[in-house]
């Protein structure tokens, strides 16, 4: 009998261990521009954690947060912190966001590679998008309409864009708008009179960034917020990470994360 009641014992502690050992999921959810980072640094994440599963999607950063609000996500990604009546139903529903900068960004306005202007202050970014100026002749280019690409409202980038080139206006009702970064670039790409603006790591050679108030969207000017369009990348969490979610987080900010931040085009903050 007591045979018998040892190797039961054994069981029950082995069963014990294999789910104290078992394997972790996690899901991040949130700005696309955000995303680039949050996939290449989970897959090297996984490669190393085998026992470690981490999905990504997109959507938006309000579609990160509110998940994160609903209970649905371990973190969310996003391009803007969040507002106040955001962080007041997630305390309502006993959620305590925790912000986490994972990088930092600029946010690239973008013109077909045939357009001649190469410059741009604030002011005219401002009256391109409210609807003042409508025609590239206006800010030294061709005779041609110009076609404004904008974020949806569900967008960081969005938000951001809005507070820091628009001064809060509202975005002129012909503009069209995309769901993504990479939207805006292809469309940009395919259309000569286009206008748009996107995360610095969706740049590419197919489309054409122009200098905002003479200062180039590069490292050191992103860092140093000397280009106007400069912000922090968050990863929320609720409450202070934990297991693999800090695990995750840490490895983002060790160097080797920080590293594939600069990789996908992003800024760094080491």
């Amino acid at each position: 009998m007591n045979r018998i009641n040892t190797m039961f014992l054994m069981i029950l502690l082995s069963g014990s261990l294999a789910l104290a050992g078992g394997s972790a999921k996690l899901r991040v959810e949130g700005s696309t521009t955000v995303l680039p980072i949050a996939q290449l640094a989970a897959e090297e994440f996984m490669n190393a954690n085998p026992d470690v599963t981490i999905s990504i999607q997109g959507g938006g950063s309000g579609v990160g947060v509110a998940s994160l609000i609903e209970g649905t996500c371990d973190i969310a990604d996003a391009s803007r912190a969040m507002k106040d009546d955001e962080i007041k139903k997630a305390v309502d529903k006993g959620v305590n966001p925790v912000a986490h900068v994972v990088a930092m960004d600029g946010i690239a306005v973008i013109l077909h590679p045939t357009n001649k202007v190469k410059n741009l202050t604030i002011e005219q970014i401002r009256k391109i998008y409210t609807g003042k100026i409508s025609n590239w002749k206006e800010v030294g280019g061709e005779d041609k309409k110009i076609v404004v690409l904008s974020r949806d409202s569900a967008s960081g980038t969005f938000e951001a864009f809005a507070s820091l080139a628009l001064g809060g206006e509202k975005v002129r009702k012909d503009a069209l708008m995309n769901a993504s970064n990479q939207a805006i670039a292809t469309t940009v790409e395919k259309t000569p009179g286009a206008i748009g603006y996107i995360g610095a790591g969706y740049v590419s050679s197919k489309v054409k960034a122009v200098t905002v108030e003479s200062v180039v969207c590069v490292k050191k000017n992103i860092l140093t917020k000397a280009y106007p369009l400069s912000r922090p990348l968050f990863m929320y969490t609720n409450g202070k990470p934990k297991g693999a979610v800090k695990d995750f987080l840490d490895f983002i900010l060790s160097e080797e994360g920080q590293a594939l931040v600069e990789t996908v085009g992003y800024v760094g903050l080491k």
